[in-house]
């Protein structure tokens, strides 16, 4: 749609070949001057027909297609993958596997969440905490390299747990990351929370409301939530779930119990009559 203004406005397909938008989103802007007077987002960039790569493979061979659906937060997608299976035939996940879960997803969430502030940072003009939050998410890349033989794309949950135990020393590591970690988080805080100049460009910005956010299945956990809406109530809910999710690693890694880490019940799903899957 065109909007009409005093001046003939301009209309930019940004994306999907964009060097921010790298192949997984348009966007229709129209613009008057360097006023944005509307933006259509076009989505489904990404898929690529993942629904029908399915269809004719197993769930182990279909794991390292659902790492691409959302590659800054991969262990999610494997989880969601896994899950499914393992309710529809009753499998249950050992204890210590489920721990591991726990560790690695929130571990993930710290990635996605670190590498949306820093771009979303330097989209309002502050360069600086980009280079900071590569400096940490390395490290988190570091520990899912030692478990699991890949940074990103990590193909490391199974039905009934995962493909491989956690290595020697690994949990310590990642405690130590945790007592590293949390300080850092402190730092963001102080060095964009208040600064004026971040403030004008994001509060009452992009605003959704509370319909909304229930609608498309915003909220996360109950702790974290900001009753605004807007650019920085997003940008102090992550803030606020980075550092929940160091307190729910640091539980996890103090509490994991011995045993072991895949039902090999779940091997029977690859055995007797093979079975064809559609999605709907």
């Amino acid at each position: 749609m065109m909007i009409l203004t005093k001046n003939k406005p301009m209309i930019v397909s940004m994306g999907p070949h964009h060097p921010s938008m790298h192949g997984v989103l348009r966007l229709i802007v129209t613009l008057d001057g360097e006023d944005v007077l509307d933006c259509e987002p076009v989505l489904g960039y990404l898929h690529r027909g993942m629904e029908k790569i399915a269809e004719n493979r197993t769930i182990v061979q279909y794991l390292p297609y659902v790492t691409r659906w959302d590659y800054l937060a991969t262990m999610f997608t494997e989880a969601i993958t896994v899950n499914a299976p393992e309710k529809l035939t009753n499998i249950q996940v050992p204890k210590r596997a489920s721990y591991i879960r726990i560790i690695m997803l929130e571990l993930s969430r710290i990635a996605s969440h670190l590498l949306w502030l820093g771009p979303f940072m330097a989209d309002i003009g502050a360069q600086t905490p980009f280079f900071y939050i590569f400096r940490e998410r390395e490290m988190i890349y570091d520990l899912f390299e030692s478990a699991t033989g890949m940074r990103m794309m990590h193909n490391y949950f199974r039905i009934g747990g995962v493909a491989v135990d956690l290595p020697y020393g690994w949990i310590d590591k990642c405690l130590d990351f945790c007592d590293y970690f949390l300080p850092k988080i402190n730092e963001y805080e102080r060095l964009i929370t208040n600064n004026p100049i971040f403030l004008k460009r994001v509060e009452g910005i992009g605003i959704i409301t509370r319909e909304e956010a229930i609608n498309w299945g915003l909220s996360d956990w109950k702790i974290q939530w900001q009753k605004e809406g807007d650019s920085l109530a997003r940008y102090l809910v992550r803030i606020g779930e980075m550092k929940e999710s160091v307190k729910i690693i640091q539980q996890a890694l103090k509490a994991i119990p011995g045993g072991p880490f895949e039902n090999l019940e779940a091997r029977r799903l690859n055995q007797g009559k093979k079975f064809r899957v559609e999605f709907v």
